[in-house]
Order: C-alpha cells, then structure tokens, then sequence
C-alpha cells in the first residue's frame, strides 16, 4: 500500500535515500551516481540484470558496504560514515530477506527465527517462542518450528527468512532477489507474501529483482538500474502501461538511453 499523499517521514519525505551513491570493485565502478528516495509505507522495486549493482545498493542501505563517494540517509540519519558500532541501532529498525535465505543449517526453524530476538531483546524463553510462532503464522509456516533448513522446500525457506526478517518488527523490510532459485509457482506465493506483509505491517519493503512478474505485482514505484545509473523510474502503473523505451530495451538486453520517466510517473518529491 503507498504512502498516503502528504506523508512527511524523516528526510523530507523520504524513509531512504541515496545521494550520488558511487562504489567500485576492484577498479570496476558499479555504481556511478545512483540517486534514489524510497518514501514511508511504499513497496520500491529497484529492477535490473544479474551485476547491475541493484543488490550493491541494498547493502549500502543497511551498512553492509561503504560508499566510495556521495551519500546514504535513512531513518532520518545520514549514515554514510557511522561505524560499526554505531549502525547496530539503525540495523535494529531494519529487516533483510537474504538471496539465499541465509538460514543456519544447524539451527531449527524456530532457532533461526529466535535468532535476532536472542541478539537484540532480553526476552524471557516463552515470550520469544510466542513471537516466533507469531512469526511463522504470518508467512504460512504454522507448526514448523521443529523443522531443520535441509527440511525444507526453497520457498518454505524463503518464507522463513521472511519471519527471521519480521521477528523485531521492523519499519523498512530490505528483499535481495527473494524469488531466485523458485518455481513460478513459489514466486508468485512470495509475491503475495511481501504485498501481504505491506498491508498488515504497514512498513516501507524495498524489493531488488530482476524478475518482471515481481516488479509488477508488489510495487508502487519503480526504478530501471543500469550501467551503474537509475534510467528509468516511476510509479509501476504508469511504467507497466506505457512500457517506455528504455524498459523495452533492457528486457531485449540492448543498451538503454540517459535518464527519463514515463508520461504520468511520479517524480522524486
């Protein structure tokens, strides 16, 4: 669900943004001026090809990587340069659905969602299994707690990542590429899942895909990332209709033009 028209969060409007975010690997800029502002209670889809640097622009977001020019805000904070000790609050207000689940396989479904509740809350044993069942509920996966991951179908393990994400009730809910490795069957149980979590959480979700049938069924705006720099961006309904150039050329795989948005797509306020 967007954000109501008029709701101001913390920096001017935006829950997250990203200011001329530039990041190189090994002399190989994958990042060359991204900017972006994901608003209050919107699900913002970032699209784009295997090494565009849409996941590169997650981390930043979260503090996994450090920016080698330009700004990153969220929550209200500009959090460019904090430390490691000093992200573990701003970490705390943040969900992360990992590509690849990111379960520990020694662990039981109800260890691994417990996980972060062990970390952060000084809970006592009942409350935390409560809050894990709660969890669980709430992706489809009542009763698995006694499950290890090597039990698991790749969509129930993406679906516990989901509760592991949700466990501290997170405002923002960060999703690396959660349909990958999944049947169109799972993917689409995943779509509803994070267009589930959107309305009755009412949190702001920032998906990174490459998979259209995603981008289109949870998203409220969009952005096109490639060749290091945002080509596109609007709101879905608009881009999905239109289908301007520059999406016909990336699903073609051909290079796409400077920066645009579609007639009718919302702007950065």
């Amino acid at each position: 669900m967007a954000a109501p028209s008029g709701v101001v969060s913390e920096a001017a409007g935006a829950v997250i943004e990203l200011r001329q975010l530039r990041k190189s690997f090994a002399g190989r800029a994958v990042l060359e001026g991204v900017d972006l502002r994901i608003q209050r209670g919107e699900t913002f889809t970032i699209l784009g090809g295997s090494g565009s640097g849409k996941s590169v622009c997650l981390k930043h977001m979260i503090g996994l990587l450090r920016a080698d020019g330009g700004e990153v805000h969220v929550l209200g904070e500009e959090v460019t340069r904090l430390s490691e000790s000093d992200w573990v609050p701003v970490r705390r207000r943040f969900g992360m659905v990992f590509q690849s689940a990111a379960l520990f396989d020694s662990l039981s479904v109800l260890e691994n969602v417990a996980w972060p509740l062990r970390e952060h809350e000084r809970w006592e044993e009942e409350r935390i299994r409560a809050r894990v069942r709660e969890c669980l509920a709430s992706v489809g996966l009542e009763g698995m707690e006694p499950l290890l991951p090597a039990e698991l179908s790749g969509g129930m393990k993406k679906r516990v990542g989901v509760a592991r994400a949700i466990a501290l009730s997170p405002e923002v809910i960060l999703y690396d590429e959660p349909t990958t490795g999944l049947d169109p069957a799972n993917s689409r149980r995943v779509g509803r899942l994070i267009r589930h979590l959107q309305d009755q959480l009412q949190v702001t979700s920032v998906v990174v895909t490459h998979d259209m049938d995603l981008c289109f069924s949870v998203s409220d705006r969009v952005a096109l990332l490639r060749d290091g720099r945002i080509v596109l961006e609007g709101a879905a309904t608009a881009i999905r209709s239109t289908e301007p150039p520059e999406l016909r050329r990336f699903l073609e795989g051909e290079p796409v033009a400077a920066p645009t948005r579609p007639s009718g797509a919302e702007g950065r306020s």
